[in-house]
């Protein structure tokens, strides 16, 4: 039972945590009040992508996944970034993403 209110807050505080920084919800509960604070995390400003050589730093001609770490938006969209899904980006695969970012 505790876990499915926990749920239920949880969604029922889903949609405010978006809609502000941040939020404060309280449910009486028969154990007590339940106090849930919930906010989003403040967004990190990485600055431009860095240029294609400045992360192929093994000079192979892609990037790795590894060699993405170096920049964390590349590394949390290197999936993407990799069209052809053969676990490098390629300078043109690089481009393309950045042109979008």
């Amino acid at each position: 039972m505790h876990l499915e209110f926990a749920a239920l807050a949880a969604v029922l505080l889903a949609g405010t945590a978006f809609a502000q920084d941040t939020s404060t919800a309280r449910y009486q509960t028969p154990q007590g009040e339940l106090v849930v604070n919930s906010s989003q995390p403040q967004a990190h400003d990485y600055g431009a992508p860095p240029s294609f050589a400045q992360l192929d730093t093994s000079h192979a001609g892609y990037v790795t996944p590894s060699e993405a770490d170096a920049y964390p938006p590349l590394a949390n969209d290197f999936i993407h970034a990799d069209a052809n899904r053969n676990g490098k980006v390629s300078r043109a695969e690089y481009e393309r993403w950045a042109a979008h970012q």
